[in-house]
């Protein structure tokens, strides 16, 4: 059930207006304005965003579109839109958007038992929780269905064996979604299993990976004897590509900006003044006169407005049954597109500035515009056109599942996962 779906629906809803009007004076008299700690990935920053969404659910702001029987508010996507938007000034809680929210919660609130939407879902909502995906694999690339991590079962309990990686934020988190394998007799969609898993617990190693720019955001996890109760399956067992699928569906959406269970600033939540920064840098490097300058400048702003209005009306028809989720791929390839133009242009017009700058300038967080937060940011630039889903992933859905066209060939489709060839694989117990 999602939360457009949601019992709740059939009350008397807050006009939007109102309550924009309510939360823009909330907001205003509570939270603090936005500075570039926002963006900071750091443990400090963690435990202030928890405080943050701490704040958001004492004033009653917290789930706008999650349903109130989990701690949710039970309102509209245009509600939360109104409060992204009137948001877009304050700190806010970043670092619970994604995955927490827009990708693990929501599937939770499709997938999750009674039982684990009232453990959880409240719980996220308060702060106390953090989750991450365990979907990747070092030898699996693109393709998750072909995971080697295994579940074997043992009485009452599965027990976990294998790898996973590229988890954005693990070490942070405190929870996550794992997809493991649970049958190799089927062919490899079939046999999947999706579980909960607290994260640090005995036989879980979670190491961090630094990355170009010297962050250390991306975590690999290995997993030894891991002890799972069968309570923690989400959805059935063998179908854990179900769940997957719309695990993935939230992830394109919450990534793209169409996700209405995130809330405040994202990647995808950008006002069409976003721009201004590239305004600022035009300022500080005496080009206002300059005519390349001043069409770039418009370029990122067309863009920018080109992407909300995409995103608005993607999410509408999704909502409505005019396009099916796989859509939300449309959004989720454009982002990245449109995020890797941006980078262009801000590096063009930083010039030398962005090549080299002083040590700590940008230190995690950035500078929120500065050259050297721009030369950071084309250290990552292809970062938002992997996370997702490639942006080659992003077009075979699009020409597949919404345009019809043919699917590529599988040399595996029907074939038991036990008889696979995989180049350096272990093969099962």
């Amino acid at each position: 059930m999602t939360a457009t779906e949601s019992p709740e629906a059939a009350d008397e809803i807050e006009p939007v207006e109102d309550f924009r009007a309510r939360a823009r004076a909330w907001l205003a008299a509570t939270l603090p304005p936005a500075g570039s700690e926002a963006w900071d990935p750091s443990p400090e920053r963690r435990a202030r965003e928890r405080q943050l969404q701490r704040t958001l659910w004492d004033g009653g702001f917290a789930g706008i579109c999650f349903p109130k029987a989990y701690g949710g508010l039970g309102l509209t996507p245009e509600h939360q839109r109104a409060f992204t938007v009137e948001s877009l000034p304050y700190d806010m809680p970043f670092s619970m958007n994604v995955p927490t929210l827009g990708i693990l919660a929501a599937t939770l609130v499709d997938f999750g038992t009674h039982e684990q939407k009232l453990r959880h879902l409240p719980a996220i909502l308060r702060g106390e929780e953090l989750w991450v995906q365990f979907l990747s694999e070092p030898s699996g690339g693109s393709d998750l269905a072909g995971c080697l991590t295994r579940a074997d079962r043992d009485g009452d309990t599965y027990v976990l064996n294998g790898s996973k990686i590229w988890s954005s934020g693990a070490a942070a988190a405190d929870w996550a979604m794992c997809l493991a394998r649970t049958d190799w007799d089927v062919p490899k969609h079939r046999g999947l299993t999706m579980f909960l898993m607290e994260i640090h617990q005995p036989g879980v190693q979670v190491e961090q990976i630094r990355q170009v720019d010297g962050s250390r955001e991306f975590c690999q996890e290995f997993f030894d004897d891991v002890p799972l109760p069968a309570s923690a399956i989400v959805g059935e067992v063998n179908d854990g590509w179900t769940v997957a699928t719309r695990l993935l569906t939230h992830e394109r959406m919450a990534v793209g900006g169409g996700s209405p269970y995130t809330s405040g600033r994202s990647v995808g939540h950008r006002s069409t003044n976003a721009s201004d920064e590239l305004v600022g840098l035009v300022r500080s490097r005496g080009l206002e006169g300059d005519a390349r300058a001043r069409q770039l400048v418009a370029e990122a702003r067309v863009d920018q407005i080109v992407a909300n209005h995409l995103v608005r009306r993607t999410t509408q028809a999704m909502a409505t049954g005019a396009l099916p989720p796989p859509a939300g791929a449309l959004m989720k390839l454009f982002l990245a597109t449109n995020s890797m133009r941006r980078v262009e242009i801000g590096l063009e017009l930083a010039g030398r500035g962005a090549v080299a700058w002083p040590a700590g300038e940008t230190d995690g967080a950035g500078d929120t515009g500065g050259a050297g937060e721009l030369g950071r940011a084309t250290l990552q630039r292809q970062a938002i056109c992997l996370g997702g889903g490639s942006n080659e992933i992003q077009r075979n859905i699009i020409s597949e599942r919404l345009l019809g066209m043919p699917r590529e060939l599988a040399a595996d489709k029907d074939v038991p996962y036990r008889d696979v060839r995989r180049a350096g694989s272990r093969e099962p117990r």
